[in-house]
């Protein structure tokens, strides 16, 4: 029930025809268990980046044992905002709660105080104290009788004669009782995340604008964090996939292949990728639902050990800064140099796009000077006072780098290489052919 439903009369338990005739605005929405267990599993596998021992308490309840998780979050309050904050992101409303034990805190997110967090027992238990004893679902059968003698907070509760109330109510709500306030072990099945990872989201409508599918494209990528940090992997490439109408209109899901330059796993670099792959993408068919699915994956690194930071940021800022490129302006956009083994600068000077195989790295060039911008096809030069000339006559500051290859492949090179200088000041890269009658000039490369 929604706060607005509840504001015009609403309560739980009402029948469908009582609602409608207080509140005809009020929209009924059939119960689907599938999507829920769907749902309640998505959150716990988005919840799993903040702690690896995390249960399944029944009635949609999540118990996240984060003892060890504080000092890395930065305390209570900071992991405090970033579950509520995953949550929401989720779509969800929770009521969040922190104690000692997993039963006080589960019994004070029922409560009505706004206090739900606290990190010392002598605290939870004067909260505890306070609240009704109908929080414990093991007094439901006992409730009458409980009211009957006087009972009404969990405090009446602890006065009573524990061999009486043993005997009346089978223990099971002494165990209870004795967990919430510390005074007996709470024993959990941690979920375990499953050994790959696919999920899948249905739309509540159709959606014709791929834009609009980012809030649901983030349940899913936050439910991928968090199995990849339960995991302990990242992931270097995942497909999201968009699914449209079935049955005889049926048509093919549009996938989106996200591959990163490096494994990642933070949420917020990922959604920033999905994010501008949407922006660019016009939708062939309204879509009914999402799937997500990750594909190629590697260990977790663990940070850089350095103490001092790199200067102007660091080599994963520049990663992400290509991955995001790459996802604004397609990844045949951004070039890496590939230097290939050959002299022939044309030849050598390879470029590969972003998403290709790994750089050829140091090839072995010679480290005479070398423009990195080289001219598709050299440029034939005039000769003026027998000087080659380009705008102005360029006079030769260093050289020459002779270069003589290419008879393995029938592309003989023989070629003389001068760094040469305008007027203006402006630094060209040319050459002299010696296999020639007369030279020829021609410039081939500009420097910076």
């Amino acid at each position: 029930m929604s706060r607005l439903a509840a504001s015009q009369g609403v309560r739980i338990g009402m029948r469908a025809g009582g609602v409608q005739a207080i509140a005809p605005a009020v929209l009924l929405q059939p119960r689907d268990q599938q999507r829920e267990a769907e749902a309640f599993e998505t959150a716990a596998l988005a919840l799993m980046q903040y702690s690896p021992e995390i249960a399944a308490a029944g009635g949609h309840v999540l118990v996240l044992d984060v003892t060890a998780s504080l000092s890395l979050f930065g305390g209570c309050r900071r992991l405090w905002r970033y579950v509520s904050h995953s949550v929401h992101a989720l779509g969800f409303s929770p009521r969040l709660s922190m104690a000692p034990t997993a039963q006080g805190a589960w019994l004070l997110a029922q409560g009505r105080n706004r206090r739900r967090r606290t990190l010392q027992m002598s605290s939870l238990k004067r909260q505890l104290d306070g609240l009704p004893f109908t929080l414990l679902a093991e007094t439901t059968r006992h409730a009458d009788w409980l009211e009957g003698i006087g009972c009404r907070t969990l405090a009446d509760l602890r006065r009573l004669p524990r061999a009486g109330l043993k005997r009346r109510t089978q223990g099971a709500l002494l165990d209870a009782l004795d967990r919430a306030y510390g005074e007996a072990p709470e024993l959990f099945d941690w979920l375990q995340a499953p050994e790959s990872f696919s999920a899948s989201m249905e739309l509540p409508h159709r959606v014709e604008q791929a834009p609009m599918l980012l809030f649901a494209a983030q349940r899913l990528l936050a439910a991928m964090t968090g199995w990849l940090v339960a995991r302990q992997q990242a992931v270097s490439r995942f497909v999201l996939r968009l699914e449209h109408e079935r049955g005889r209109m049926r048509c093919e899901p549009t996938a989106l292949d996200v591959a990163l330059s490096e494994p990642a796993w933070q949420e917020a670099h990922l959604l920033r990728l999905v994010k501008e792959r949407l922006g660019r993408l016009q939708l062939a068919a309204p879509v009914i639902a999402l799937r997500i699915e990750a594909v190629a994956l590697s260990p977790w690194a663990p940070p850089s050990g350095q103490l001092f930071p790199e200067p102007g940021g660091s080599p994963e800022d520049e990663r992400r800064l290509l991955e995001l490129l790459a996802a604004r302006l397609g990844a045949e956009a951004i070039r890496l140099p590939a230097p290939s083994a050959d002299y022939r600068p044309e030849l050598a000077n390879q470029w590969q796009a972003l998403n290709g195989a790994a750089a050829a790295g140091d090839a072995g060039m010679p480290t005479a000077a070398r423009p990195c911008w080289l001219l598709e096809q050299p440029l034939p030069l005039a000769m003026r006072g027998h000087r080659p000339f380009y705008g102005s006559p360029l006079r030769l500051l260093s050289g020459p780098e002779r270069i003589e290859a290419g008879w393995w492949d029938g592309a003989l090179a023989l070629r003389d290489y001068f760094v040469a200088q305008g007027e203006e000041g402006a630094r060209y890269w040319v050459y002299r052919e010696r296999d020639a009658g007369s030279a020829r000039w021609f410039l081939h490369g500009l420097f910076g």
